[in-house]
């Protein structure tokens, strides 16, 4: 089968004839469809998050259920499939809790051999998925059903961005009708953040962007208003619009500790910054602790929507076939496996929502 390999880091991906290895007893082999192109993916590209080489990156996929190990009883050959990096073992201390999203084995499968190139050698898989090939062999865990009708490409993106965004609002922060909001960074992820907090009935929904065409943009998928960060007036802005006292919530979804520490400056009393963008791992990020202590503000990261994919995905695969979710329009361009690398750099532009790369 062919895959789009990473060989050396911050290089383009290489199209290659790849092996992958049978399904084992509790993992299931599925045809991918759809991969999306998630800035996770280029960080992992550029070697800012720890990983080896070679790999497959790509983890925000969907496709159909082409062999499952023996003791898979979940999904069946033909099922149609969301992949997602999130695996959890159902019996450590977080899953037996109700928080799966943080289970103590989540990465667990992540050195299990899935990929070989011609000459031998392991191929890592990407966030443990490896979407970026024809197929992929991954734990039964990490596979939620499709209903029939929805199409797999915007299946796919519930993966990762979707998730992340929405699950952040509606999850982690538990955003309630009437607090204000403020998403900074309008990708795929951010404008999914804002569709969480309209859903949760905040107001205002502020979108800030180094862009004022995203910030009109992300008006149709439920901001109110839109600021433009790099105005030396945001901050005032933001307070002119929450009635002076500042942001219940801001949620950074850019990997930049510029911007984390600029939402800090956004908060009222008692606000709460949540980051969800990944930053590169050698960055640090230092603030005035007095600015905390006094206004009791609380900065928090937020994992994948601390999502728990059993329950969530079907939820919101409900909601968008009820219309209350915006997924198809998310997708921005379609690509063969073959323009990868076009997918990639337009996606590192901020030219795209959501690349999605179709193997059909």
């Amino acid at each position: 089968m062919k895959a789009a390999v990473c060989n050396e880091f911050g290089k383009p991906l290489e199209i290659e004839d790849v092996e992958i290895v049978p399904p084992r007893e509790k993992q299931a082999k599925v045809r991918l469809v759809a991969t999306a192109v998630c800035h996770s993916d280029i960080h992992d590209i550029k070697g800012e998050l720890p990983g080896p080489l070679p790999c497959v990156t790509g983890h925000e996929s969907a496709g159909y259920v082409d062999e499952i190990g023996s003791g898979v009883t979940n999904v069946k050959v033909g099922d149609r499939v969301v992949v997602t990096l999130m695996a959890a073992c159902g019996s450590c201390y977080f899953c037996i809790t109700g928080r799966p999203h943080l289970c103590e084995n989540r990465f667990a499968n992540r050195g299990d051999v899935r990929l070989r190139n011609k000459d031998g050698v392991t191929l890592a898989p990407g966030g443990g998925v490896g979407g970026f090939a024809e197929y992929v062999v991954v734990g039964d865990n990490q596979v939620i059903k499709v209903p029939e009708g929805m199409p797999l490409d915007s299946a796919a993106l519930l993966a990762c961005g979707v998730m992340t965004g929405f699950g952040a609002v509606v999850n982690r922060a538990q955003v309630k009708p009437f607090q204000s909001v403020a998403v900074m960074g309008l990708g795929g992820v951010g404008i999914n953040a804002i569709q969480g907090a309209a859903y949760s009935g905040a107001y205002p929904v502020i979108a800030v962007d180094v862009l004022d065409s995203k910030t009109e943009m992300a008006k149709a998928f439920g901001a109110t208003h839109g600021v433009n960060a790099t105005s030396e007036k945001a901050i005032d802005q933001i307070r002119d619009l929450t009635s002076g006292r500042g942001l219940d919530y801001v949620f950074v979804t850019v990997g930049n500790v510029g911007a984390i520490k600029q939402s800090i400056s956004m908060l009222g009393p008692r606000g709460t910054s949540v980051m969800i963008g990944l930053p590169p791992i050698k960055d640090m990020l230092s603030f005035m602790p007095i600015e905390m202590i006094g206004s009791e503000k609380t900065l928090s990261g937020c994992f994948m929507g601390s999502t728990n994919i059993q329950v969530d995905v079907p939820n919101l695969m409900k909601l968008y076939q009820s219309g209350q979710l915006k997924l198809d329009e998310l997708i921005t361009a379609r690509y063969p496996l073959e323009r990868i690398n076009e997918a990639i750099e337009s996606t590192e532009k901020g030219e795209a929502l959501r690349n999605v790369i179709m193997f059909e």
